[in-house]
């Protein structure tokens, strides 16, 4: 019994050892009694989406966006936020999030994608869509790891032993990592069988891996000298994904309405169900009823409704006041609160999002929104930014964006192409009005080339592109002797 309770202590050690990357290499256990049916890989689809949904809960915006000038303080303390908007992100104090969680997924997706294809399906074409949206989601999450930390380690089998071989991999290069993204964009466009949308557009699909594709190549065009080649495949893909259902509401502030989840524009979302999912971001946004001051005038209660959340942070002036007045996503994008001074005066208190604002129930206001990777504004503004870059006109596409925006007052804002550089300034403007709050903005000042021009933080250290990348925390260097730090973060 004595030696039993060593190994069982053991084990567990080197579980806990073996958190490099967060996954338990628990599968060969299970393997030989699982992976036997449709429904074991129905069944093993659904526990990837959820863990995916785990990942977009928080951190996907926290290194989508959170470092963009798009944030900045609420009435509470933002806490372990600050160095995002202030951009002082330490390998030790202020990391940022772990790459733990997206690892978790890929082993996942590549359990799926080890066992699947020998598993008889009633339906060929079922099969083929899972491992196709297996492929896909491999693919976002190694781009959304080479944006973020640069290259990282490639893991495309999955983890069943305590091999050290395969747990501890060095970093890969960033050529290795766009390899392997393309690759598995290849493989899903061949596997997807239709080009249609699941229910409620909660999962991966031929659309969506196309607009995954267009963002991709405009990446590789623009920040890895991937030329005209890349920006014609980056066009072509995206207007691939005009040939689908897919279509602008003509009301703004339709496309986030809770209870229209899975409307036409939307490309792709992870979905955000009651009693499958806890609140997301969002809720770190907004203001509790109690957190009001006195005297808030009924116009801004009546856009707040019933409070919630906590307003841990909040819309940055910087990014507020490029809104115009006759912009419809402004009232849908965020609310300003003022209080009021000795003379009655109304003085700016702060301001919280309204983008995803939730629903309503008995236990309050509920921050379920589905969290959008793609909707069709996103991609008419990518087909826009393909265009310039190739030294096409870019207007349709951005004024289709500004005709909803401004409805009768369009005239004024109409967009009419200039140089190639005024063309992405106004670009790069428009999607920072259309996807605020959606996690975009920093990748898009990164892809623009822009950050240290557009982001107060960054303004006096141009040059210091090491500070593109997030550092690799202390925690996930010290799991892994094989990794090196991103430099300047030494």
């Amino acid at each position: 019994m004595k030696n039993n309770l060593i190994a069982l202590v053991f084990i567990a050690l080197l579980s806990s050892c073996d958190k490099e990357l967060d996954v338990k290499p628990d599968s060969q256990i299970t393997a030989a009694s699982f992976w036997k049916t449709q429904e074991d890989v129905v069944g093993a689809r659904s526990g990837m989406y959820a863990r995916f949904r785990d990942f977009t809960n928080f951190n996907l915006y926290y290194l989508g966006e959170a470092r963009s000038e798009i944030m900045g303080t609420g009435i509470l303390n933002a806490d372990f936020r600050i160095p995002y908007f202030q951009n002082r992100l330490h390998k030790i104090t202020a990391p940022g999030p772990d790459w733990g969680s997206i690892y978790t997924v890929i082993h996942d997706i590549n359990l799926i994608l080890k066992y699947a294809p020998g598993i008889a399906f009633t339906s060929e074409s079922n099969k083929n869509t899972v491992l196709a949206e297996a492929y896909t989601l491999r693919a976002y999450l190694y781009y959304v790891l080479v944006r973020t930390w640069g290259g990282t380690p490639l893991l495309l089998d999955p983890t069943e032993s305590f091999d050290p071989g395969t747990i501890y991999k060095p970093r890969a290069s960033e050529d290795e990592m766009f390899a392997l993204i393309t690759a598995d964009l290849t493989k899903a466009l061949e596997l997807f069988p239709a080009n249609t949308y699941p229910a409620k557009r909660g999962a991966w699909s031929k659309p969506a891996a196309n607009a995954l594709k267009g963002d991709v190549y405009l990446w590789i065009a623009k920040r890895r000298n991937g030329g005209e080649a890349a920006l014609n495949t980056a066009l072509a893909a995206l207007q691939e994904v005009q040939k689908s259902d897919v279509a602008l509401l003509p009301n703004f502030a339709d496309v986030f309405t809770y209870t229209n989840k899975g409307n036409k524009e939307i490309v792709f979302a992870v979905r955000y169900q009651d009693l499958e999912a806890i609140n997301n971001y969002s809720g770190d946004m907004y203001i509790r009823d109690s957190d009001l001051p006195p005297g808030t005038d009924a116009e801004t209660l009546k856009k707040i409704g019933l409070g919630g959340g906590m307003n841990w942070w909040a819309p940055s002036e910087t990014m507020r006041k490029q809104f115009t007045s006759d912009d419809k996503r402004k009232d849908k994008s965020f609310v300003e609160i003022y209080s009021k001074n000795a003379q009655g005066a109304p003085v700016f208190y702060t301001s919280a999002m309204t983008k995803f604002n939730g629903f309503v129930d008995a236990n309050g206001r509920r921050f379920l929104d589905d969290v959008i990777i793609y909707r069709y504004a996103d991609v008419l503004l990518m087909i826009a930014e393909a265009k310039n870059a190739l030294g096409q006109d870019p207007s349709t596409e951005i004024n289709l964006v500004r005709q909803r925006a401004y409805g009768d007052q369009f005239e004024k804002h109409k967009f009419v192409t200039g140089t190639k550089a005024a063309n992405d300034d106004a670009i790069l403007k428009e999607r920072l009005f259309e996807l605020a709050f959606e996690g975009k903005r920093w990748w898009d000042l990164v892809r623009f080339n822009k950050a240290f021009d557009l982001v107060p933080s960054l303004a006096d250290r141009k040059g210091q592109t090491n500070l593109l990348l997030f550092p690799l925390s202390e925690t996930v260097m010290s799991r892994n002797s094989k990794l090196v730090q991103n430099p300047g973060y030494e």
